[in-house]
């Protein structure tokens, strides 16, 4: 429905009229996310606290005014964006504090609104650690985080938010508090909500405070990079160092196409020729452990091709060593002006197979499709690279896409391993599950949310 004045005054009385902006500007500006596409919502909605989450998600749900929820925007499927109008109920202003750091239980219970990296950086002044580690830790929010079950690059070795999640208070549409999960290390009794509501994209409720679990910070860390001839012999090396006992915090990986794109941006000296480069870091509490995973991987590297293995030897030589990691989204620019970008995912061992089938695809529609990403969780950034201006060469990149999910899904992979569904690929969801299995999320969101206000039409729901 289209929102009256009497709707926003009413939205203004609840959290007062400073929390509470319909004019041009606010909505324009939280009309985006990383998509760089723009939906526009009717009124942009600050809560100062839970209560004021109870009394709006109470209106909205008895005028039927739909409502998205919003961290940093940061999202690449639109997950944020307000697909029909309503309210974006954004948490950067009011709730974003860390409420508790529980040194003897090693949890922490933060607000939604509280950033990654400001979050990483507290837990660690007192020696402790939050692993999940997402691209856009600098500014995306923890609730953003896990509504969308972000990832990152320690996930090879650490997991992902749902590992980290233990407990939500939560916001029903209707404005009943829910509590999911407990502090507790061991909990069985009930059914798994707080799992439920991780990854759900703010379709089923409202996280308004999150329990999270901590580790201890590893004491040491190393860097080390190899070079192959191939992506296959890369690939091979990735799932049987795993094999071998070592762990890796983070094993990424860059094509030939995406080396070349980094040395043609950036001039760093990268071996052009190469097939592909594996980076990792390695840690642990003791030199041994350190060493003994640095021996190991030089070994498995080496048995699979490798021509050359180099470990850091510096704090500068690590970050050097990132460096081609942390640019290559940017340096791709060099194959065309417009970049679809999506994040599939299947089982290491069938990396070797996937990033055939893409080259074959590739070559299939004649698109340069340069790949990178964390071969050490088998999560593939796929880049293929086209003109949005040109229709007849984007009509063939939209279904080299469609190819891409096919062949991750035949791999017994998944259509997102980090970015989430959202908006962008709702329309590829029922080739990923079954009509019995969609049935279910569908009902699943109608048990939460009859009125279907809560972020609506995302996930193909």
């Amino acid at each position: 429905m289209m929102l009256t004045k009497e709707n926003i005054q009413e939205l203004k009385n609840i959290v007062a009229e400073e929390n509470c902006y319909a004019d041009k500007a606010h909505r324009l500006a939280y009309s985006y996310d990383a998509t760089r596409n723009t939906l526009e919502p009717e009124i942009v909605v600050f809560p100062r606290d839970e209560k004021d989450v109870v009394q709006v998600l109470k209106y909205c749900n008895a005028k039927k005014i739909n409502i998205v929820p919003r961290g940093a925007g940061s999202g690449f499927t639109g997950g944020a964006l307000p697909a029909r109008g309503g309210v974006v109920l954004a948490f950067e202003k009011h709730m974003n504090k860390i409420l508790e750091i529980d040194e003897k239980n090693l949890v922490a219970r933060v607000q939604p609104g509280v950033v990654n990296m400001d979050f990483q950086k507290e837990v660690e002044q007192v020696g402790l650690f939050y692993p999940p580690d997402p691209a856009s830790q600098d500014y995306s929010t923890l609730g953003g985080n896990v509504s969308e079950n972000a990832g990152g690059m320690r996930a090879a070795k650490y997991g992902i938010t749902k590992d980290y999640v233990m407990a939500l208070r939560a916001i029903l549409p209707n404005g009943d508090l829910i509590r999911a999960g407990k502090k507790t290390i061991k909990d069985v009794a009930g059914y798994n909500i707080a799992g439920i509501l991780t990854a759900s994209e703010g379709t089923l409720a409202v996280i308004t405070e999150i329990t999270l679990k901590l580790i201890p910070k590893p004491k040491m860390s190393a860097t080390a990079f190899g070079v192959f001839p191939s992506v296959h012999a890369a690939m091979n090396a990735t799932y049987k160092t795993f094999a071998a006992g070592v762990t890796p915090v983070a094993m990424e990986f860059l094509d030939n196409l995406t080396i070349r794109a980094v040395e043609a941006t950036f001039k760093k000296g990268l071996p052009t020729e190469a097939g592909a480069i594996l980076i990792t870091d390695v840690d642990g509490n003791l030199q041994e452990e350190i060493d003994f995973q640095l021996k190991e991987l030089e070994r498995v590297f080496k048995e699979n091709g490798a021509s050359e293995f180099k470990k850091a030897t510096t704090q500068e030589e690590s970050n050097e060593i990132w460096f081609a990691r942390r640019n290559a989204s940017p340096s791709l620019k060099t194959y065309g002006p417009t970049k679809l970008n999506e994040d599939i995912t299947v089982p290491r061992a069938k990396l070797p197979q996937l990033l055939e089938k893409i080259e074959a695809i590739g070559k299939k529609y004649d698109h340069q499709i340069p790949c990178f990403g964390h071969t050490g969780d088998g999560n593939v950034h796929v880049n293929v690279m086209t003109n949005k201006n040109d229709s007849s060469k984007y009509l063939k990149a939209e279904k080299a896409i469609v190819d891409i999910f096919a062949a991750a899904v035949e791999l017994e992979g998944t259509l997102s391993g980090e970015h989430g569904i959202g908006l962008s690929k709702a329309p590829y969801m029922e080739m990923a599950f079954t009509k019995q299995e969609m049935d279910l999320f569908r009902a699943l969101k109608k048990t939460f949310d009859p009125n279907n206000i809560l972020n609506p039409y995302k996930m193909g729901i």
